[in-house]
């Protein structure tokens, strides 16, 4: 949408989907009433790609206005391979002349597009636009952006030269290191939250659970608020308990042997190329089949954590499943876990592979487990790690288990910041661009 400050009028521009419509490949523009209730026109095609030789899958349309033109800034060519496209009028039912802007080039960032153009209050213009990085997901990149007169902002169905196009990146190719956006004096270099404490038995905002939540897959009691907040809104006022650690309910359920089937797995994405994420678990249950554990999930998955055996005693099991499989399998043999808690660990290198370990406290220390797995995309997003507690489906509480001390330690950033000198570097100095 658009709310056009000149005209004060509104406007929608939208892409199809061919699976819901039988249509792709070209944008559509309505007239839209100001305060975003109704659209005004039945639509008309504002561009349509299968007049422009080589281009297909247009979609994911952001209207601008600009310089006297109204601008689409639209990706085409698909996730893994496509690239940036922008398109320009001075009326907003056309007619529109475009070319491409931004595309991989001779970089090894592939698919740059799908993305938006930012002003900053210092007046400087960037753009924002993902990867598809397979089991890392949709990686978010942040590109310079200026204006030009004239030609020379890429390649494709260029119209007239007059007026300035936009030139993202590297002359139309992505940067991989550039000075960052100024920012407001002092404004302290953040990212976002990936390790967890757990504090009151609240999770942070980097979770999320795998489908709308409900009461009861948090257990515990009182104080649910944050200081100076109310009750949260997510469905679980009241799941909170005075101590640190997430205590998750042991859900029952007749799909515990396929994690990827289950609602109740809070998860995070990958939060670097190269990591290592740690957990403590206790199970508290003495329901035979109960679990819980630390999962890598995608397409296939793989977890290792406790369960309780039919002879009540508490083991450290590791299992997986393939893409293909509808069911479970052990990754390694089971060992006793006495005292019902442990220590989970899985380090991640480059390619998203996973390896599994555990301290159980029986003195060995960290102890490998299973093969190496390899991560795996999941449907439209990469890769996810997560927790989970899970019982035989039944009637009754079945008990609960209580992680504590959630690490996710970027390798690779750990390394860069022991090698890097105490002195200040100044503002302006090139820094990484974006990381996975």
């Amino acid at each position: 949408p658009l709310w056009d400050e000149e005209t004060d009028e509104a406007y929608l521009v939208h892409a199809w989907a061919k699976s819901r419509s039988g249509i792709k490949n070209r944008l559509t523009g309505h007239r839209m009433s100001p305060d975003g209730r109704e659209l005004l026109d039945d639509g008309a095609i504002l561009v349509d790609a299968d007049r422009i030789p080589g281009w297909f899958t247009l979609e994911g349309p952001k209207l601008y206005r600009y310089d006297g033109y109204f601008w689409i800034f639209a990706p085409a060519g698909g996730v893994e391979t496509g690239w940036q496209g922008a398109f320009r009028s001075r009326e907003f039912s056309g007619p529109y002349e475009g070319r491409v802007v931004l595309a991989q080039g001779s970089t090894d960032v592939n698919g740059p597009h799908q993305g938006g153009w930012v002003r900053t209050a210092a007046g400087e213009d960037w753009f924002l636009h993902f990867q598809a990085r397979g089991a890392y997901g949709r990686v978010v990149h942040l590109q310079p952006m200026r204006w030009t007169a004239g030609a020379g902002a890429g390649s494709g169905s260029a119209g007239s030269d007059s007026g300035g196009w936009p030139v993202i990146g590297d002359d139309g190719e992505p940067v991989s290191v550039h000075a960052k956006p100024a920012a407001p004096p002092g404004q302290p270099v953040e990212a976002p939250a990936a390790s967890d404490d757990f504090p009151g038995g609240w999770y942070g905002k980097q979770w999320q659970w795998t489908a709308a939540p409900r009461p009861g897959w948090t257990a515990g009691h009182a104080d649910y608020a944050r200081p100076g907040e109310g009750p949260p809104t997510d469905g679980h006022a009241g799941d909170r308990h005075a101590g640190d650690g997430l205590r998750l309910s042991c859900v029952r359920t007749a799909y515990a042997h396929d994690l990827r089937a289950l609602p109740n797995v809070l998860v995070q994405r990958l939060p670097a190329e190269t990591f290592t994420v740690e957990v403590g678990v206790a199970l508290h249950s003495d329901e035979p089949g109960a679990k819980a554990g630390l999962a890598v999930l995608g397409d296939a998955f793989s977890w290792i954590g406790l369960e309780r055996d039919p002879y009540d005693a508490v083991r450290l099991v590791h299992r997986y499943a393939e893409t293909v499989a509808e069911h479970e399998r052990d990754a390694e043999h089971a060992r006793p876990a006495p005292a019902g808690r442990a220590r989970l660990r899985i380090d991640v290198t480059s390619g998203a592979r996973c390896r599994f370990s555990a301290d159980t406290g029986d003195g060995a220390g960290f102890q490998p487990s299973g093969r190496v797995f390899a991560a795996t995309p999941w449907r439209w997003v990469g890769a996810l790690f997560g927790l989970f507690a899970t019982a035989p489906a039944g009637t009754g509480p079945a008990g609960t288990a209580v992680f504590t001390a959630f690490s996710a330690t970027d390798r690779e950033r750990s390394r860069r910041t022991a090698s890097t000198p105490t002195a200040p570097t100044a503002p302006t100095a090139p820094t990484e661009k974006s990381r996975p």
